[in-house]
Formats: C-alpha cells, structure tokens, sequence
C-alpha cells in the first residue's frame, strides 16, 4: 500500500523554510503508524524534512503551466507506474486537483485537506464544486469546526464524511519553562494578521516596561525574507524606530521559533480576519506562554478559556489587555498556568486520528 500526500507547491517542506501546512504534514508524518509507506510529493527544496518521504518536484518547463497540476502529473505517473494495490492520495488545499487525480487513478482513495476557507478555492467555493468533491472523495478534513461549517454551507448529503482534525504541535518539554521578560508577535506581516495593531500596542508599552524586550518575527511573504512587501517594510521601519528592545527577526524556522516560545511570558495573536486554526496559539500553548488574541474563525476553538480573546480586536483594546496583563504578575502567571496545563492539540492525538481514517480507507478496499 502506498499514501500519496500531495502539497500546494508554493509550500517548501524545508527544515528552515516550512510554513503551517508542511509543519502540519511533518507533525503526523513523525508519529504515524504508516510512516513507511507515506510520499509526500511538493516543490524541490533543498533540505527536506524527511528525506526518505519526500519527493521533490522541479518546475514546469512551460512557465504558465499549473505548478500544482505538474505536481498531480507527475504522482500520478509514479503511481501508476508502482501497481500498488491500495493508493491513498491525500490532497492539501487545492481542491480543484481531484477531478484529474479521481480519472486519472481509477482505483485510488482520495481525501481533501482544508487548512483555509474552502469558499475562497477554486474548486469548491460554489455549492456544486462541494457535492462534486464529496461524490468523489472517502473524506474532508477541516482544520476547525470554523472550516468545517464553511464546507456544509448549503450541503445537505454526505455529511458524515467532513471530518474536524485538528492542526497537531509537537511539546517538546516536560515542565513549564522559567519565563523571561520577553513578549511575542510570531506569524506574516500582513494586515489581516493584525501586526500594525501589535506594533501601536508595543509603542505605548515600551517606555512603561523598561525591563521588557517585544520581538518581532516573521516577513510577508512564506520562508523569504528578501521579497518583503511595501506594507511589511513600513512595518519593520515603525518598529524598529520604537527603540532597541523592540527587537525584528525575519522568517524564522519553527526550531528557533520554539526557542523564543520556550523564553517568552507573552504573546500576541491579533489577527482581525478569520484565522482557520490558530497554530501559532496552539503553538504558544504548548510551550505555556501566556495569550492574548482575537475571537476570529477557529482561533477560540483552539485557546477555549485559557487566555484573553478580544471581540472586535483593535487597537486599543490590544494594547488595554496586553497593559492589564503585563502590570499583573498573578494574572500572568494564571494564563500561563492555564495555557501549559489545558494545551491539547498534540500531534500525537493528530495523527493517532488521521491514521484511525486512513485504516477506515484501507478496510474499504477489500469491499
């Protein structure tokens, strides 16, 4: 048998340059029961994050060809070509792949992973697109109650197959850590992230907490730091005026992002758009860091009870929270308390979950 996992090309499954999806994918890869037989197919990288399931896909020849249909092609060849009696493909974000993919490979099962809103992909946003995707798939899997409801709206059938599997993050440490004086914004520099909203907050701090260093982290565009946006510059140019403890790191690698998690009292999660999932929060989590974010798409489902969501999140409703918190030493500590004890979104319990379906997909072949 043989499971096929298909990325979004613009993803890297590189050990320095991942984003959420590849973080995701490596998570279930590294505890699955069916590691063995999983390939992983996406865009060439060059250090991938297991090697031995990775096959990196150069670009397309003709530059206006789909990169992701190129990616489909050239798996579907390959399995094809192998003769495996059982084919599970597991497609991530790009819904509008499993018609080619459901033709092309008769005797495959296929599955659909949405990581963002599935009525803004081509391939599913109308209700038509979803019924067709759920004649033609063994199940949907939705990072969030949130997703999942965007997927039914207006679907009356076949329900059962959508499934909520939630992002999983690796916790590293036994204990909560000792915490340092230091407070976070980990995520892109791009508005609907709420930066500008973290960068105002921090203004107002800095001089009120001079024993407090405010990190910066993240570029706007996924794994590059040279591309920056004309949004993201001005950005980085208004925080770095704030003064030499309000300290700017590019992209950085989930490794060196867990290093800073480890350390930090605080983070803030402002998004002001509907985040699917929340990984950062789960991340944050993880590592006991205490929350302050927004009640936006699945990001409650994540941080529940356990941190500061903010309704209708702007500005000075950021930095009044952010204020409460870091002027209060028992509070702090309680939501950081709260965060390590109630964290519950491990790969572990991810992948358990995952592999329990894929079973299910695999018993279907012998009806």
């Amino acid at each position: 048998m043989k499971i096929n996992i298909i990325l979004p090309y613009k993803e890297k499954f590189d050990k320095l340059k991942s984003s959420a999806v590849s973080n995701t994918i490596k998570n279930n890869l590294k505890h699955s029961k069916f590691k063995k037989h999983i390939s992983i197919y996406g865009q060439d990288v060059e250090d991938p994050m297991s090697s031995e399931n990775f096959i990196g896909i150069k670009p397309p020849l003709l530059p206006f060809f789909s990169k992701n249909m190129h990616i489909a092609k050239i798996m579907c060849r390959k399995i094809l070509k192998e003769k495996n009696t059982i084919n599970i493909i597991e497609i991530h974000n790009r819904p509008y792949l499993i018609d080619y993919i459901y033709k092309t490979i008769r005797s495959g099962r296929i599955s659909i992973f949405f990581h963002n809103n599935p009525l803004e992909m081509r391939g599913s946003k109308s209700i038509e697109e979803r019924k067709n995707i759920l004649d033609k798939v063994s199940f949907v899997f939705c990072v969030s109650k949130f997703i999942k409801s965007k997927f039914l709206n207006g679907i009356s059938s076949n329900k059962n197959k959508v499934i909520v599997l939630y992002n999983g993050v690796d916790r590293n440490l036994k204990y909560l850590p000792k915490k340092y004086k230091e407070i976070l914004y980990v995520g892109r520099l791009v508005h609907d992230k709420g930066v500008q909203l973290y960068v105002k907050a921090v203004k107002k701090l800095y001089k009120k907490f001079p024993d407090y260093k405010f990190f910066l982290i993240g570029s706007s565009h996924l794994g590059d730091d040279q591309r920056q946006s004309n949004f993201a510059k001005k950005i980085i140019e208004e925080y770095k005026d704030i003064g030499n403890r309000a300290v700017y790191y590019g992209f950085t690698s989930n490794y060196k992002v867990q290093k800073f998690m480890k350390r930090a009292s605080l983070i803030a999660v402002p998004s002001i758009w509907d985040e699917p999932f929340g990984l950062v929060v789960a991340e944050a989590m993880s590592n006991g860091i205490a929350v302050i974010t927004s009640n936006v798409g699945g990001i409650p489902e994540v941080i529940g009870k356990n941190g500061v969501v903010i309704d209708d999140i702007d500005e000075t409703k950021l930095f009044k929270s952010m204020l409460d918190v870091l002027s209060d030493t028992s509070e702090m500590q309680k939501l950081q308390k709260l965060s390590w004890k109630n964290f519950s979104h491990s790969n572990i319990k991810s992948s358990n979950m995952l592999d329990m379906y894929r079973n299910k997909i695999v018993i279907s072949f012998s009806y």
